[in-house]
């Protein structure tokens, strides 16, 4: 089996080729973090215009790459979605296009589901089911998986996602684009106790995230500071990020009690390559008898080899889609789970 995959939901244009035994042939990632540094954030239009200009050269390469043409491909698979919405078209319209000139079939492929794979293309140990904690910069999820297409919600966020607040942080302490990798690098010369904030929800009933509340009290303890330094800025990153990761362990420690089927916890998602918050989940699987799996941090971030991976597994399950699958600007891997109070209800 041999899967080309498709990755454009944010402001990564990426493309692979991966094999039905776990083999990634080939793959090529182009960022755009010098595009939208200057707006310290993502914009989508161009975010956009760069997957159009950057995907056809990049499938020829990555072809080439892998020594195969278009036809020796099995099948072509996209992301459909969640994700900004104009890069999720021009993605899934290329797919659609190689799709229909090579007569193979297409894979509308979940970006949270190429997630929550992703640690199966490294890992040809790990079985269902497995808790996975899904963090991202638009996303933050504790899920039951039961299989490839079987998901269950435990815990969601009511407002930001962890990255999101990562980002957010970044922009308040001036420590630049992108901002998840920058707080992290502040935080290792920091002392995290020298500022006191809040955990949201931590011990709580109520199994979801909350990140707004601990990003508010970041921006209010920095505007109190009289005259802000490089020590002030590593001390409050490094507060942060052991606030933040105190929440994740807390969160996840009540829903491997409500997924006791589960034989590993796994992390995914681009805030997964957080060494701090990696060790954290580490030593909570250890006490709790459970695995701990990680994808290496290549395929923590948005790449097209676990679009790829996904793709493999949904096609040998015979679960291929028609050339007019939608783009999606959400959607939720459980969609049959209850709203929750705030924004949590997107995801």
């Amino acid at each position: 089996m041999l899967v080309l995959g498709i990755e454009s939901s944010c402001d990564e244009t990426a493309v692979a080729l991966v094999s039905g035994d776990r083999t990634i042939m080939a793959q090529r990632i182009a960022s755009q973090d010098d595009a939208h540094r200057p707006f310290g954030g993502v914009v989508p239009e161009l975010a956009a215009r760069a997957h159009a200009e950057r995907l056809t050269p990049m499938v020829a390469e990555v072809l080439a790459m892998g020594g195969v043409r278009l036809k020796d491909v099995d099948a072509i698979a996209a992301t459909a979605g969640p994700g900004l919405i104009g890069g999720v078209m021009v993605g899934l319209v290329t797919g659609k296009a190689l799709a229909w000139a090579a007569h193979r079939p297409l894979l509308a492929i979940n970006h949270l589901e190429g997630h929550a794979l992703s640690p199966r293309l490294v890992d040809p140990e790990l079985e269902f089911p497995y808790l996975l904690l899904l963090v991202s910069g638009g996303h933050c999820q504790l899920l039951g998986v039961e299989g490839v297409g079987r998901y269950r919600r435990l815990a969601t966020t009511i407002d930001d996602a962890i990255g999101e607040a990562f980002d957010k942080t970044a922009k308040i302490l001036g420590l630049g684009f992108p901002g998840g990798p920058a707080v992290e690098r502040a935080a290792v010369r920091g002392n995290a106790r020298r500022f006191a904030l809040p955990r949201p929800l931590l011990g709580s009933d109520e199994p979801h995230f909350s990140f707004a509340g601990l990003k508010s009290a970041v921006l209010r303890q920095w505007q109190a500071l009289p005259d802000k330094n490089d020590v002030d800025r590593d001390d409050l990153a490094a507060a942060f990020q052991a606030a933040a990761t105190d929440c994740l362990v807390d969160r996840t420690l009540r829903s491997v009690a409500a997924f006791p089927q589960a034989t590993a916890l796994v992390v995914a998602g681009g805030v997964a390559s957080n060494q701090h918050i990696r060790g954290a989940l580490a030593g909570l699987a250890a006490k709790r008898g459970l695995a701990f799996v990680a994808p290496p941090l290549s395929l923590c971030t948005d790449n097209a080899a676990m679009i790829a991976w996904a793709g493999c597994e949904r096609f040998a399950l015979g679960l291929i889609d028609s050339l007019d699958a939608p783009a999606r600007p959400r959607w939720p891997l459980d969609p049959g789970a209850e709203a929750v109070r705030g924004a949590g209800v997107r995801a």
